[in-house]
This record gives structure tokens, C-alpha cells and sequence, in this order.
């Protein structure tokens, strides 16, 4: 297995799924230097991290010079659909997305770009789910992008690191569902460290698949879960 230490950028820091990677990454060996893209401050005070406050990440053209040098992005950044119109998601889902992964390729052409889709995600881009619908057209897209790599997470049921502070409250209040659901259904539930290990593994080592399931997930998760510092959060 590669040592071969990476930057990596990542946006979403202030979310649940993007504290969780961002933890793991701080713990990682393999991790050299992470830089946030973030709209607001995170408040992470690391030797590892830096950060960017930017508003505007349908154009980043005034920081792009503080982007060079990066060997991957971990795209943390999402919205739920729930009340919105086709319209408004796809703007914030498939429009930002792009239009950052287009601007990473450019200035960074050996980058691996690691993107956070879902579970049910409509490859297709027909179904009858909205959301799944937009999804889908957004991993098509990305991966039409001459990176290094491309790679579309599709977690489930995350379960969070102890000790961090971004939780959404299904997962807080539905915590216990956990270890019933991963009884009954182990390919619809994972948790935030497995889904921070597997991605930093992605990027260094390469993955066969550019659709990373919930078992693929877990599989290289759990590969590295006692390797490379990687340890969790202890409240």
C-alpha cells in the first residue's frame, strides 16, 4: 500500500458529512495539508489546516491562485432537496458542483476529485426521483472531466463520529436505528469514519470503481481504520 502523502482541498467543512472527513484527514498520516473552501469560518484550529472564506463558488476565479498545488478535493458540499424545485437543486447541486470541479481541473489537471453523492443516486439520470435524477447527471458530468480521477461516494445511513459537532438531528435522534439497520440491511449503512478513510484511500491508492457503494465504503474503510493515525474523536 502507497505512503504517499497528498493536500487535499475540501468544501463543506461546516456540514456533518464534511466535519466527519475533514476529522478523519487531520488524523490521517497520509493527509500532508488541508485546505478548507468554506463560506464561513469553521473554527478548526489544526497545524495541517488552512482555509479560504469565499462567497461565491459559482466563480472562484479571485483565489484560484491559492488553489494550485493540490492533489485531491473532497466535495463535502450539498443541499437537501426537500422543498425545493428541480430549477433551485440543480442549480446548488449540479451548477456548483461543476462549476468548481471545472476550475480544481484546470488549475490542478493531476487532481483526484471525490465527490459526496447518495445512496439510490440515478446513474440513468430518468428515474422518477428528482434528487436522484440531479445526482446522477452531476457524477456523469464530473466524470467527463479530464482529473487525474473521479470518484462518486454513495453513502447511506452515516453514522457520525463520536465527539463532533456538525450532526444533523436525524442522526442524532435516530442514532440507535444504527446497529438494527446495519443488521438488516449492512449495504445501507455506514459510518463517518469508514466513509473519511475510504475516500483518503481512493485518492492515494486508486479504486477500481468510480462508483463507490455503501460496501465499497466500508470494505476500504475498515481496511484502514487502525492504520495511518487514523483514530476517532473521543468526546
Amino acid at each position: 500500500m502507497s505512503t504517499h502523502k497528498v493536500k487535499v482541498i475540501i468544501t463543506g467543512a461546516t456540514g456533518m458529512v464534511g466535519e466527519g472527513v475533514l476529522h478523519q484527514c487531520m488524523e490521517n498520516s497520509r493527509i500532508e495539508e488541508i485546505l478548507l473552501l468554506s463560506r464561513k469560518p469553521s473554527q478548526v484550529e489544526h497545524p495541517k489546516v488552512r482555509e479560504i472564506i469565499h462567497q461565491d463558488f459559482y466563480n472562484l476565479s479571485a483565489i484560484e491562485s491559492q488553489l494550485l498545488g493540490y492533489d485531491a478535493c473532497f466535495f463535502c458540499l450539498g443541499v437537501s432537496s426537500i422543498g425545493m424545485r428541480e430549477a433551485q437543486y440543480y442549480k446548488l447541486t449540479h451548477s456548483l458542483t461543476l462549476t468548481a470541479a471545472e476550475t480544481l481541473c484546470k488549475l490542478n489537471p493531476d487532481m483526484s476529485f471525490c465527490y459526496i453523492s447518495g445512496a439510490g443516486t440515478d446513474s440513468t439520470e430518468k428515474g422518477r426521483s428528482m434528487w436522484a435524477r440531479v445526482k446522477g447527471k452531476t457524477e456523469n458530468d464530473l466524470f467527463e472531466l479530464p482529473f487525474k480521477g473521479v470518484y462518486a461516494f454513495r453513502p447511506g445511513f452515516i453514522k457520525p463520529t463520536k465527539g463532533l459537532k456538525r450532526i444533523h438531528a436525524l442522526y442524532k435522534y435516530m442514532g440507535w436505528m444504527f446497529p438494527i439497520g446495519k443488521a438488516i440491511y449492512p449495504n445501507g449503512f455506514c459510518t463517518m469514519a469508514e466513509l473519511g478513510n475510504a475516500m483518503i484511500t481512493t485518492v492515494v491508492n486508486g479504486y477500481s470503481s468510480k462508483i463507490l457503494e455503501v460496501s465499497d465504503i466500508v470494505n476500504l474503510g475498515r481496511e484502514t481504520e487502525y492504520r495511518y493515525n487514523s483514530k476517532p474523536l473521543i468526546a
